[in-house]
């Protein structure tokens, strides 16, 4: 088996996830893919990943990417304030953000996006980047119609853990 000819674009992406979510049943199988590709389609990430919440923190879950923190407490740091009011949070410089958890000190810029099923917080998806203000209103929308593909899937049982 040979490396791949073709990187995955930002254009992509969705049909890729769409794809990947139709074809199997697993939660966390799907979640690692999923990281996997928005860690290739979206250029200059230096972690692509799940935080998943699991009795009131949020915990590890698939990603791509360096070795990351593995316990956030709700309320803590870009992915914990996520977690507590449950909207899209971009962050241009997160050296800028009060209270935040460098899980890796490469790190200069993140969009964190909630994952909710049937009005639950399931976990967050978070992106960091190493170079500042990375994260555009284009990546925000496109991220969250990712994550709005995952959220159907979930509810419907195409994903279950």
């Amino acid at each position: 088996m040979s490396a791949p000819t073709h990187r995955l674009t930002p254009e992509d992406l969705l049909p890729a996830v769409s794809g990947v979510l139709e074809a199997e049943t697993d939660m966390i199988a799907n979640l690692a893919n999923v990281s996997a590709l928005v860690f290739e389609a979206l250029p200059d990430l230096n972690w692509a990943g799940f935080y998943l919440l699991k009795e009131g923190e949020l915990v590890l879950g698939p990603f791509q990417g360096r070795v990351a923190c593995t316990r956030i407490a709700v309320g803590k740091g870009v992915c914990g304030t996520v977690a507590q009011n449950q909207q899209t949070l971009v962050v241009p410089d997160v050296h800028a953000f009060p209270g935040h958890i460098a899980c890796d000190a490469a790190s200069a810029s993140e969009i964190v996006l909630p994952v909710i099923v049937q009005n639950q917080l399931v976990g967050v998806l978070d992106l960091d980047s190493p170079r500042p203000d990375r994260f555009t209103a284009q990546d925000q929308r496109l991220l969250e119609q990712v994550v709005a593909v995952l959220e159907k899937a979930l509810s419907l049982g195409n994903a279950a853990a």
